[in-house]
């Protein structure tokens, strides 16, 4: 079954998480219309910045693509669809004509986050959950069946009030009728009036009674109105909020909001119905009331209760359903660059027809910050920053700002005097509306979560580690000085967010032996024993390393590298990455010779990839060897499995060869990395030139060490080997382009001179 159709199949809860995939950036409506063609290309590849041919070719296809369907809607005169596709078809022009693979690794990233939902969504059908899980589900079912209840006790107190009412009128007629009888009471028996009286009397009982029955009905629907209130408010609106701290910092997509607006929208539908039941009530009191009318006792205390009830919900009921993001890094929200436009979604989680296009809702910046923050910068909102709500764009009552951006306030003189550096500041987004029901006006007000202000994107990475540090620490929605005294993080918290970081951006987060090694890394062997050790804020983003760069700097260096160069190899786990140089060489010790595994640099802070491998020596002891890294700038040239393919080891009287043969533990290294191949042209004559002129040649990465340390330790050559180096001979002297390697951790020998 198609993807996008097993999408459309799952639970409503699941499609708010696909809704939460999409925006103007990569409208759904492309994904809905061209839902086939998208799904049936491998968008990872496309993604790669070393394809940007085939992302173009593709990004042209896709307009091709959006043509036809503009065709088939004019064959169906269907001119909204029209207008709609062309507008779309304009805007990832203007978005993408220069940068295709942005759009592909939009596209790559959504159809894999689709995956996971999918995934996480057929897993809870088809398996039982934790016992956790089950008392979530429990608890939702009661929160349910709570709501269900006050809409049966609602429904039940309308038919009791139409009975009270006919009860009214039969009273009415009856006391006329005897005031009728009165009159002419000489023609009247006297058993006969006395008869009527004792029937009026019965029904003024019956009367009395249906209304206390029918105000304790309605007292009862505001008690479990008040209680369901409660949990809403208290419980499940905090937890949502805790749940949507986690998911903004790479967490699971658990942020659903159609089951709080429900359970919100029901309770508030039910408290207006309760109002307009004591209207009534009122127009009944106004046609018959008497000496110690339970009406007239009683209206006054439940119509402030219910009123209080329903503006208490309605305060609530603004939430900020997309924290502040740039639409540039999505995966990086609450961090802001000055002139760079970002996205902030709300939602009125009361979702009634009544206030549609009535709620206005305005954006301020650290509006409700009390404190005192001398040095800290002040900034200016530029942009619309004033929306109304509407349900137009959803299946909620909504308002987005698509084009705010933050402009730093000059102040003549000023120094930055500040205790805080620019990417520990926090700043805070405050939301106010107000809203007209009733005769009454009730002020709304919303917050982001903190979020960090830079001016340069190269503070990017360390801005984005003050929101993770902060999201994984704290609940407080307004502690804009926590890093003045940031409290530490246990490893186990720590690493549950780092691997985050990986699965986020990939398919894969990181395994136990990835995490033990960056915990040894960070906290030495106790890592690995103590979940609960401790990491400190500056040794994770602010200490030096000898290195002089930050762990988190490390960190992030290789998450960029994988993006852009390594991340099918990531997702199909052919890198082990974090792994130590002393633990490879365990590993690899027992192996046979060739074998090689790819590991990350831990010396180079912007990202870089090494292969070690296992030779034998003359006494046929295991040596391991290791090639200097690969940063980003030689896998822009040459892809890492095509590195690997032609890598050469050479010294002088000895042909090149390669020296490996297995990607740990035992798998062929074709066999790995055979897709992954760039396509070789066909052998040709040297003699024979391309139409510039020029003989064809094959950049290879080529290795130079001392003849007595490839004694006895070089495997035979294959035949397939030595037919590749005879087709290269003549041009062999152009084409090498040298790398130390490394020997125990250490140079070896300087660089060949070709």
């Amino acid at each position: 079954m198609a993807q996008w159709l097993r999408l459309q199949q799952l639970d409503p809860k699941y499609l708010e998480q696909v809704d939460q995939l999409y925006d103007d950036t990569f409208p759904m409506a492309v994904r809905q219309y061209l839902s086939t063609w998208i799904e049936s290309h491998d968008w990872d590849y496309a993604a790669n910045v070393d394809n940007e041919s085939l992302a173009t070719l593709r990004f042209h296809d896709l307009l091709t693509q959006l043509d036809d369907q503009y065709s088939r809607f004019s064959l169906e005169k269907d001119f909204l669809s029209q207008h709609n596709i062309r507008k779309i078809k304009r805007n990832l022009q203007e978005r993408f004509q220069d940068d295709p693979v942005t759009m592909a690794m939009i596209i790559s990233r959504s159809l894999r986050e689709e995956r996971q939902i999918i995934v996480i969504a057929e897993q809870a059908e088809k398996s039982e959950q934790s016992s956790q899980s089950d008392m979530v589900v429990e608890k939702y079912k009661e929160l349910d069946n709570k709501v269900k209840d006050i809409k049966n006790r609602v429904q039940e107190t309308e038919t009791n009030i139409k009975t009270l009412e006919d009860l009214q009128d039969d009273y009415d007629f009856k006391k006329k009728d005897l005031s009728c009888r009165e009159e002419v009471k000489d023609s009247v028996k006297k058993e006969d009036l006395n008869r009527l009286k004792i029937h009026i009397h019965s029904l003024f009982m019956n009367l009395n009674n249906k209304r206390k029955e029918v105000l304790s009905q309605m007292a009862g629907v505001l008690n479990l109105a008040e209680q369901i209130g409660y949990e809403l408010i208290s419980v499940e609106l905090p937890e949502w909020r805790q749940r949507q701290q986690m998911a903004s910092i790479g967490g699971p997509p658990n942020v659903c909001l159609d089951q709080l607006q429900n359970w919100f929208t029901a309770v508030a539908e039910c408290l207006l119905q309760v109002r307009q039941q004591l209207k009534k009530l009122l127009e009944l009191e106004q046609k018959c009331t008497y000496d110690q009318d339970p009406i007239t006792q009683s209206k006054v205390s439940l119509d402030e209760r219910t009123l209080n009830l329903f503006k208490n919900l309605i305060l609530h009921s603004l939430v900020v359903e997309r924290q502040p993001c740039m639409p540039t890094h999505p995966q990086k929200p609450m961090v802001l660059k000055t002139g760079v436009q970002f996205t902030v979604k709300l939602r009125l989680l009361a979702k009634l027809q009544e206030f549609n296009h009535t709620v206005k809702v305005k954006v301020f910046l650290d509006k409700s910050v009390t404190e005192k923050r001398k040095g800290c910068r002040k900034f200016n909102i530029l942009g619309t920053n004033m929306k109304v709500m509407n349900m137009e764009e959803s299946n909620g009552m909504t308002a987005e700002f698509r084009h705010l951006q933050l402009k730093e306030q000059k102040v003549q003189g000023r120094t930055n005097d500040g205790p805080l550096i620019v990417t520990e500041e926090l700043h805070i987004f405050n939301f106010e509306a107000e809203l007209c029901h009733g005769g009454q006006v009730i002020n709304l007000e919303a917050s982001s979560l903190p979020v960090v202000v830079i001016s340069n994107v190269c503070q990017l990475p360390c801005g984005w580690a003050s929101v993770m540090w902060y999201n994984m620490l704290t609940t407080e929605p307004q502690n804009l000085l926590f890093f003045l005294k940031p409290p530490q993080a246990t490893w186990s918290q720590l690493s549950k967010v780092l691997s985050w970081q990986f699965s986020s951006i990939t398919k894969r987060g990181l395994n136990d032996e990835q995490l033990n090694m960056l915990g040894e890394k960070l906290l030495g062997p106790k890592a690995a024993t103590d979940p609960e050790a401790t990491v400190s804020w500056n040794k994770f983003c602010r200490g030096t390393t000898e290195r002089n760069f930050t762990f988190w700097l490390w960190i992030d260096g290789i998450l960029d590298l994988i993006k852009r160069h390594l991340l099918s190899l990531w997702n199909d786990g052919y890198i082990m990455g974090f792994v130590s140089k002393e633990r490879s060489k365990v590993l690899l010790s027992d192996r046979p010779a060739g074998t090689f595994l790819l590991r990350f640099s831990e010396s180079n802070r912007e990202g870089a990839i090494t292969f070690s491998w296992v030779e034998l020596t003359p006494n046929d002891e295991p040596h391991v060897r290791s090639v200097e890294p690969y940063s980003k700038k030689e896998l822009s040239a040459v892809t890492l499995p095509d590195i690997i393919r032609n890598y050469r080891v050479m010294a002088a009287e000895n042909i090149p060869e390669n020296p490996l043969r297995y990607l740990y533990p035992d798998i062929p290294k074709d066999s790995a990395f055979n897709k992954y191949y760039k396509p070789k042209d066909k052998p040709v004559p040297t003699s024979v030139k391309s139409p510039e002129g020029y003989i064809r040649t094959e950049l290879i990465f080529v290795s130079e060490v001392h003849p007595s340390e490839l004694q006895d330790s070089i495997m035979p050559m294959s035949p397939e080997v030595f037919g590749e180096l005879e087709r290269m001979a003549p041009e062999l002297p152009r084409l090498i382009k040298d790398l130390d390697i490394y020997q125990n951790g250490n140079d070896l020998d300087d660089a060949m001179e070709p």
